[in-house]
């Protein structure tokens, strides 16, 4: 059952954050203005960040660690909330969860740029596929035929993939350095603290009543659920389960997307749509193997 566990947090935490595409797209937009969901989110998710100093002590962060946890709050909490939330308001759910399965390309390129990795053959084809494809699907947004798809949303949430591999390779060395409780808590203060403020006005414009009658439980959920649990879920994962392990199961996210986007009526499937993000999967998956391989050659 101990081994059991990790997979199922990894299950668990991979579906919820598939829901979101969806959920995110009946809200926002329609009934939410994205800047108030931006804003009420992560202060729900700061104050569920508290919730654990219940039963834990505070833990210190080193001076020299603030600045990175304000830039982590950022990346992570401001702009890729921001982006994927405009992005997802502005276009469909199914292209927003097939052009977020680049982030591990998009870290390899940074890794390598800053000198943490270096490129091999198989990682470059991986590489130049993977991208490849997620251009012809932000490039689909200008496609008459695609009329769900907006180019500028799939920019967006493009940028919101480039915002969450900059925080995996730059703060990679501080996540070791504390409990996640305490990453998360700071993270998500110091994002509620920048955006309450700036999205307070159209938290206040929100037509409550309109939101209990059409959209209550998607608006609650993509609200309380996908942002505090999942990531402590996927924490929790990763300490007894490799990090290409994980990778895999993010596969899961687009196809549970789709079906449930397709299910409720948002969007239809358009096959070239789907050629694009089979050609996405090989890139990821030849890069993920490239470091299976590596791992093998170094034992």
């Amino acid at each position: 059952m101990n081994r059991l566990k990790p997979h199922l947090a990894l299950l668990v935490c991979n579906v919820i954050w598939a829901l979101d595409y969806p959920f995110y797209n009946m809200v926002l937009g329609h009934y939410i203005h994205p800047l108030a969901m931006v804003a009420g989110s992560l202060t729900v998710t700061a104050l569920i960040s508290l919730v654990p100093l219940l039963w834990q002590r505070a833990e210190r962060i080193e001076r020299a660690d603030v600045r990175k946890m304000i830039g982590a709050a950022l990346l992570i909490g401001v702009m890729r909330k921001g982006f994927i939330m405009f992005g997802l308001s502005k276009t469909s759910p199914i292209d927003g969860s097939i052009i977020d399965t680049v982030v591990p390309l998009l870290v390899l390129l940074l890794s390598v740029i800053l000198g943490i990795d270096r490129f091999t053959r198989l990682k470059v084809i991986g590489l130049l596929l993977g991208m490849a494809g997620a251009v012809a699907v932000v490039l689909t947004g200008v496609s008459a035929s695609h009329t769900h798809s907006h180019l500028w949303g799939n920019l967006m949430i493009l940028l919101s993939a480039l915002a969450s591999s900059v925080y995996m390779v730059w703060f990679k060395r501080v996540v070791s350095k504390y409990r996640i409780t305490t990453l998360l808590r700071w993270i998500y203060c110091i994002s509620a603290a920048i955006m309450l403020p700036i999205g307070f006005d159209a938290i206040l414009h929100v037509d409550y009543a309109d939101v209990a009658r059409h959209v209550l439980f998607p608006a609650l959920f993509v609200l309380i659920v996908p942002t505090y649990i999942p990531n402590l879920m996927l924490n929790y994962a990763l300490k007894s389960v490799a990090p290409t392990v994980s990778s895999i199961y993010t596969y899961l996210q687009p196809i549970l997307a789709i079906a449930v986007t397709v299910a409720l009526g948002l969007d239809r499937l358009h096959l070239d749509t789907v050629l694009f993000a089979v050609v996405i999967f090989i890139g990821v998956g030849l890069v993920l193997r490239s470091y299976v391989a590596s791992g093998r050659t170094a034992k």
